[in-house]
């Protein structure tokens, strides 16, 4: 069947020393003041630094928020907002992963609405854009810097909102492998698994489409077969721009095909016990492909292919189900993610709410699959 299918991406450049272009497009902008958005992590790895020293070559002035947690919360929103007006900015730079990233989104779109963070929740819901953001990730993962996706966590309610919206897709991503060498070995692996899981989600989604399924099954490939070795090889930029890269490949499918019920159930997730977002998709990943295998047999077994399975011509559906999830299994061991649920915390009683906040997720539109309340709660009980 023939079908309409939009793609939306920002200008990104990508490659070594993309992110020494960023005097060049602050100025594109007419840039007086940047907003920098960040977290101590990146101040102390050195990149704050490097960053300040390029804009400073071009006269453009700087304030720093960076008041950020690792799953940011609609205050933090809120109040780098009132930051940014304060400090009479006119650009917003994001610096950092996926944190940063979504923070300054929230922040830009704040800004300009002036409205609480929260109220933007779900799909097309922001009136205005955001004052002109560049993105320069730190990680290769998240694909925040490609992507109309911002996870904002609501303190109150203790669950993470998504923002799907055009106005929060960066006017300019600066994708730079090099600053991703200081990332420690399991954020590395965290970080990596999220890629995996965006572009395995991107390509089961039921708005899937062959403008997408290139970059989602290049992005799996990818990351089986460079996330391992990039962990004995932290320092090896080849296998840190091939991660990047990968990263990038999954951002351009996801964003544009949506997810599906691991993110859905990892944002419910984060939202209640605050834990590392990639872990928490690595940790439901397989659980929720042995779900989801009978509505996407083919699609799963061209992932399985992507992964590195040579051998699935001639194997029954359930051998191929078995192959791929033996496959999910051996990655994630062999990254070190092998926690459960119940190790990182989760237990019993919080599953029927766990369950009722993820079927309200907009990532669960798209699952290939559609669930009920029992069927999410049977999955995170797979993983307790």
């Amino acid at each position: 069947m023939l079908e309409l299918r939009k793609f939306v991406a920002p200008e990104f450049i990508f490659g070594p020393e993309a992110m020494q272009l960023i005097g060049r497009y602050l100025c594109n902008f007419g840039a007086k003041k940047a907003l920098i958005v960040t977290d101590q992590g990146i101040i102390d790895a050195g990149w704050l630094t490097e960053l300040t020293r390029l804009h400073h070559e071009e006269g453009i002035e700087s304030a720093v928020f960076s008041a950020i947690s690792p799953n940011p919360r609609d205050t933090e929103v809120m109040a780098g907002a009132e930051f940014y007006h304060e400090q009479h900015c006119d650009v917003i730079v994001a610096l950092g992963g996926g944190s940063p990233m979504d923070c300054a989104k929230g922040i830009g779109i704040v800004s300009t609405n002036r409205e609480n963070i929260l109220s933007f929740e779900g799909i097309d819901n922001v009136a205005v854009p955001g004052p002109p953001l560049i993105c320069i990730p730190t990680t290769a993962g998240t694909s925040a810097d490609v992507s109309q996706f911002a996870i904002i966590s609501d303190t109150t309610d203790k669950k993470k909102i998504a923002i799907i919206s055009k106005t929060v897709v960066p006017d300019v991503a600066l994708i730079d492998p090099l600053t991703t060498v200081t990332m420690n070995p399991y954020l590395t692996a965290c970080t990596g698994m999220d890629a995996l899981v965006h572009a395995i989600e991107a390509y089961v989604s039921t708005a899937n489409s062959p403008l997408l399924d290139l970059h989602a099954l290049e992005a799996v490939r990818l990351v089986c077969t460079n996330l391992p070795k990039v962990l004995d090889a932290p320092d090896d930029i080849v296998l840190r721009n091939d991660m990047t890269l990968a990263s990038l490949q999954a951002g351009l499918a996801f964003s544009n095909a949506s997810l599906g019920a691991v993110h859905a159930m990892a944002h419910s997730l984060g939202g209640l016990l605050d834990l590392p977002h990639g872990e928490c998709n690595a940790i439901l990943l397989d659980h929720v492909i042995g779900y989801n295998f009978p509505e996407a047999v083919e699609r799963y077994s061209k992932i399985g292919q992507a992964m590195g399975l040579v051998d699935l011509r001639g194997k029954n559906t359930a051998e191929i189900k078995q192959a791929v999830l033996a496959e999910v299994g051996r990655l994630k061991k062999q990254v070190g993610i092998h926690k459960t649920l119940g190790e990182r915390g989760a237990t019993l009683s919080d599953i029927p709410l766990l369950a009722r906040k993820a079927l309200n997720d907009p990532c669960m539109v798209t699952n290939p699959k559609v669930p009920n309340q029992r069927d999410i709660e049977v999955i995170y009980e797979e993983a307790l």
